[in-house]
């Protein structure tokens, strides 16, 4: 009988590796993952080279939630065929799904090995607020801050949230510490102003304006709820001539902001409130 040459013998396994990845699709389809997870694997065993056996391993693993493994995976199909337009859309696609799950895994991974470690509760905190997932967000800024009392930026990122739950007293005390451990935080600056106005403090609230200022004069935000606050405290001079400023700045943004906001309530009957807007 006569054996098979070397090249014969690697056409075999090609074709052999492409019966087992056709499998692995089928059987993926039906979701049977873990026995398509064993079939593309063959697939690889037999030809390492076979880019859509890597390919299609990663999506197995991605649906599975292994998420290290499927980015191994993709990263693999992709240098196996860098011209492949169909590869870096499906890595792209992985990563844009994907990726701040990963990020979660992996933040609860280095937590886990190293519970005492600041920057990964704040940074497993931001993750979870860009998710949505708020009361998860505030325990890992709670962590982050006790760990380290020190990080004015973990106290920020509660303040925030406890701000977009109208939590103001709660988002104060969190402020008036990131100003004093960070002086020149204009943003932090901005929200204790608006936390303090929201509250009634009024003149506390244009301190904090005013510390503002010092830092960026000219920001829209800032002259805006400026303007709030004036209005807010009958002040109509003062909020007229910060509502200017923010309005030479960006008048469609602020004409927006306006529409919605009842702060500006006490100027609406004014004509010179109505001569700003219409103002092009």
């Amino acid at each position: 009988m006569l054996e098979k040459g070397p090249m014969s013998r690697d056409r075999d396994r090609t074709v052999r590796s492409d019966e087992h990845n056709s499998r692995g699709i089928e059987l993926a389809d039906r979701g049977w993952l873990d026995e398509a997870i064993k079939e593309f694997k063959k697939a690889i065993e037999l030809d390492p080279e076979s880019a859509h056996a890597h390919d299609n391993l990663a999506t197995v693993y991605s649906e599975k939630k292994l998420y290290r493994e499927a980015l191994k995976e993709y990263l693999t199909a992709l240098e196996l065929e860098p011209d492949s337009a169909t590869a870096h859309y499906n890595l792209a696609c992985f990563l844009a799904t994907h990726g701040p799950d990963m990020a979660v895994d992996e933040y609860k991974e280095a937590i886990e090995l190293d519970p005492d470690y600041p920057d990964a509760h704040l940074n497993l905190g931001m993750t979870y607020a860009d998710q949505d997932r708020r009361e998860e967000a505030k325990e890992e800024f709670k962590a982050a801050i006790e760990l380290d009392p020190d990080d004015p930026v973990a106290r920020h990122e509660l303040a925030a949230l406890l701000m977009d739950e109208a939590d103001y007293r709660g988002a104060i005390a969190q402020l008036n510490e990131a100003v004093r451990l960070d002086p020149e935080n204009y943003e932090a600056h901005l929200d204790l102003g608006i936390c303090y106005a929201q509250k009634g403090f009024y003149a506390e609230a244009e301190r904090c304006y005013g510390r503002a200022r010092e830092l960026n004069p000219d920001d829209v935000l800032l002259n805006y709820n400026v303007a709030a606050l004036y209005s807010l405290w009958e002040k109509p001079a003062q909020a007229f001539e910060a509502l200017k400023k923010a309005m030479e700045k960006d008048p469609a943004k602020v004409r927006g902001w306006i529409a919605a906001d009842p702060m500006f309530d006490t100027l609406k009957s004014d004509p010179q409130f109505e001569q700003l807007l219409a103002v092009q």
